[in-house]
């Protein structure tokens, strides 16, 4: 075992024992860390955001060229503070109607073409597909699931007989879905821990190299 000298290591691995320290039930450690984590997070993106989109798109362009025209982003962007008066908070409405508007506007037909266009190019397309066979299948494998999975969510007729088999199929492609994504998702949980577990061992004790 050898300790690491690096004060920012012994930092790093207190606050991992504090979060960790959870698993015992909730406690002044872990509210310390928890509060740090976000309030670190916080005023980093404060920073970022600051440095990165404030100054050069709005400060510099508004005050330093006379762009005159980002005053309307400007005021829009104050209208948000009216959410600590009570008497104006009204005034947030303003430019939440504004950005959710022209965010729709902007995302529907991306939305649209990245995750429906493409989807159905991706299930009836293949590239090389008579040249390897066993992409051929896979194709069809998705394909099938594609139209079985819509099929489930078609409600207009009552599922029985033909329908209510193809609907069953649909579903467990759905399940199959869901499992990948849960797996996936506790496979990432567990590379994290193991991340956290190497720098605990290896670069805090020296346990292992």
């Amino acid at each position: 075992m050898h300790l690491s000298p690096d004060l920012w290591v012994w930092v790093g691995a207190l606050l991992t024992l504090f979060v960790f320290s959870f698993l015992f039930g909730d406690n002044p450690f872990y509210k310390f860390a928890e509060h740090l984590y976000v309030g670190v997070s916080v005023g980093y993106m404060i920073a970022i955001y600051y440095w990165n989109f404030f100054k050069p798109d709005l400060i510099e362009p508004l005050f330093g060229r006379g762009e005159l025209i980002l005053i309307v982003p400007l005021i829009l962007g104050l209208c948000y503070l009216a959410i600590f008066i009570q008497k104006f908070s009204w005034v947030v409405r303003i430019p939440m109607g504004f950005v959710l508007g022209w965010g729709s506007g902007i995302a529907i037909p991306a939305v649209l073409q990245a995750n429906v266009i493409k989807q159905i190019q991706g299930s009836l397309i293949t590239s090389q597909t008579l040249a390897h066979w066993n992409t051929f299948v896979w194709s069809i494998v998705v394909l099938i699931g594609v139209i079985t999975t819509v099929i489930y969510f078609f409600f207009s007729r009552e599922q029985k007989g033909s329908l209510k088999v193809v609907a069953n199929i649909g579903i467990i492609y759905i399940m199959i879905g869901f499992g990948a994504s849960f797996g996936y998702t506790v496979m990432a949980r567990i590379s994290l821990l193991l991340g956290r577990l190497q720098f605990l061992l290896r670069d805090w004790l020296g346990v292992i190299h």
